[in-house]
């Protein structure tokens, strides 16, 4: 029976950017992102243009958020990103108009392929679509696409797309009911 091997783990393949540009975003993300310092979410959005991510206006960013590499990021209009959400973005990450991304959601682009002896990094997109709403502490796994206005209540892991105006719960997350907007 085969073993797992961390000397054979090799991500070589996986480039998300020069040294250089990833070390400056570590020292802004620390100071201006990761810490109560700074609660203005005009300069949040400044600095995640600058640094390639497409912001649109009206995006609300919380303290304490971590964005992985912005340059994989694109958020719509009028979207909410909580305090300690993790937006792990080793691949491109886009979140549609009138998100809200609940306190200590985690966005997870990246796994590991537990078949195969090296561990091999694997990454995945993530889309959320307009109106969607992430519940506190959820997690949305790779490649899954959050379909409009579906909701993934607290605590929850999604693993499969959501579909429209769906409400899920649970570890898998499944579908529970329809969500109505009165």
């Amino acid at each position: 029976m085969n073993k797992v091997d961390f000397a054979l783990y090799d991500n070589s393949h996986y480039k998300p950017g020069s040294a250089v540009k990833r070390g400056l975003w570590y020292i802004v993300s620390l100071v201006f992102f990761q810490s109560y310092l700074f609660p203005v979410s005009a300069l949040k959005r400044l600095l995640l243009r600058m640094f390639g991510a497409k912001i649109a206006s009206g995006v609300v960013i919380k303290p304490c958020v971590l964005i992985k590499y912005p340059w994989f990021l694109k958020i719509d209009k009028n979207t909410w990103i909580g305090e300690k959400a993790w937006i792990d973005n080793l691949a491109m990450v886009t979140i549609g108009a009138n998100v809200s991304i609940s306190q200590g959601a985690m966005l997870l682009t990246g796994n590991h392929n537990y078949k195969k002896p090296a561990f091999n990094l694997e990454v995945y997109p993530i889309i959320i679509e307009d109106g969607v709403w992430i519940g506190a502490k959820s997690v949305v796994c790779p490649g899954v696409t959050c379909k409009s206005h579906s909701v993934l209540s607290v605590g929850s892991v999604a693993t499969k797309n959501l579909e429209p105006y769906q409400i899920y719960a649970g570890n898998p997350a499944t579908a529970l009911r329809e969500r109505i907007i009165e």
